[in-house]
């Protein structure tokens, strides 16, 4: 009914497995209490009989309205040779009859002892049926586990199934997110993870549209141009330099094309970056490297790059190059479009996310309301394809990073780049003292 490696099958197993234990245990604990509490009484009856007997008081009690009760009882005097062999009680089987049997001591002078014998045989078929009722009560018991315990598993696993059921009748063109509300409130984490999942698949199919078909207008452009201006060149005969310029004119768009596919190989390439074994480093340090790297870039270009890292050292496990590639994005595209004698930031700092790194420029700004992390987007007065940051994006949603880029709110015109590690793969380094 379930494979070995079914949760079902084990949660079935256990249960079954504890609830039969503790009814048996249980039942088995009643059970004797019983018996102890009956032979006990019947003990205790012999030996009050005994006492008055040897005491000679009478055996009835005087406010007794039913004397009968002591019927059954036979009494004897008999002599043994040990005078200290004290009160003894044992049980005795005659003729399929089970009697009660205590010795109490009657005329130790005489070694004389009083053997009072009563019939018990009622009291343990008493004692038998009330096992008998145990054990059937013990089966109906187990049985009522067994279907509480397929019912309660198959209550259990039905959100799983839901999910499974849901999840199975989507595909990259119809996808709609799951109602977590009506999902059980364990099972809640798991919906808005699956939900997290689908918004990314989501993403992912429209960028790679956008990108299919950003390409395909990307490159068309160029051809046409190359196209007429051949044609342009072929209508009538020319001089050499006509025809050097018109060369020119095409190794200039080619190269613009060789832009687009190199930047479309990245992706390609990113997509392996993303499934690159994860390191544990120092982000901290590796950023002090990138800030180094583009000081002396920036200074080229007579503008400004400083930096500020808190904490001193922030570990973590993650792909280094889909990190670089977004901390070098952000510092390409600030250094492009900060003008001259410009300044540039690169700064860091620990909040209750996680890491929080953010490039800040003093170009133009942006249009908020535009998506700049969809395929050739592209703004401002610089050229470019239009890649960098669906990138930079591609490679955030791997590491699970936040990444956002917002105009400037301190009265300063520019932008700042964000991207928000989060801590749960990372801790911190202790300050250097």
């Amino acid at each position: 009914m379930f494979s070995k490696r079914s949760i079902r099958r084990s949660f079935l197993i256990q249960l079954i497995f504890a609830s039969a234990s503790l009814i048996f245990i249980f039942s088995s604990l009643l059970y004797f209490y019983i018996e102890n509490s009956i032979l006990e009484d019947k003990n205790n009856v012999l030996l009050e009989h005994a006492k008055h007997i040897a005491h000679n008081e009478s055996v009835f009690d005087t406010d007794s309205s039913q004397p009968e009760k002591y019927l059954g009882i036979e009494v004897e005097i008999i002599h043994l040779n040990q005078s200290k062999i004290g009160i003894n009680i044992y049980e005795t089987t005659k003729n399929n009859n089970i009697y009660l049997t205590v010795i109490y001591p009657f005329n130790l002078d005489e070694f004389s002892y009083l053997k009072i014998t009563k019939n018990i045989t009622a009291t343990k078929a008493l004692l038998d049926k009330i096992l008998h009722y145990i054990f059937i009560i013990n089966i109906a018991g187990f049985l009522l586990v067994i279907v509480y315990a397929i019912g309660l598993s198959k209550m259990l696993v039905s959100p799983v199934k839901t999910l499974s059921v849901k999840l199975s009748d989507m595909n990259e063109h119809l996808m709609h997110p799951i109602q977590t509300e009506k999902l059980p409130e364990e099972f809640e984490p798991l919906g808005k993870t699956i939900n997290h999942l689908i918004a990314r698949i989501q993403n992912f199919v429209k960028y790679q549209k956008e990108l299919f078909i950003g390409t395909a207008h990307e490159l068309k452009t160029p051809l046409a141009v190359i196209k007429l201006k051949n044609q342009v060149t072929l209508i009538k005969k020319r001089s050499a330099e006509e025809y050097i310029e018109a060369l020119n004119v095409t190794n200039k768009t080619i190269d613009e094309m060789n832009v687009i596919v190199s930047n479309i190989l990245n992706i390609g390439r990113q997509e392996g970056a993303q499934l690159d074994k994860p390191q544990e480093i120092d982000i901290i340090r590796l950023l002090r490297q990138k800030a180094d790297d583009f000081k002396l870039l920036a200074s080229n270009e007579e503008k400004t790059l400083d930096m500020s890292f808190e904490p001193n050292g922030f570990m973590a496990i993650i792909q280094v190059g889909l990190l670089n590639q977004i901390v070098q994005n952000f510092l390409q595209n600030a250094l492009k479009f900060t003008p001259v004698d410009g300044k540039v930031s690169l700064i860091s700092r620990q909040d209750n996310y996680g890491l929080l790194i953010q490039v800040i420029d003093e170009g133009c700004g942006i249009d908020e309301s535009v998506d700049l992390f969809a395929p050739f987007k592209r703004q401002g007065n610089k050229s470019g394809v239009g890649l960098g940051l669906f990138l930079a994006k591609s490679a955030a949603d791997a590491l699970g990073a936040k990444i956002n880029i917002k105009n400037r709110v301190d009265g300063k015109q520019g932008t700042v780049a964000s991207l928000h590690l989060s801590s749960n793969l990372s801790c911190i380094l202790p300050k250097n003292t």
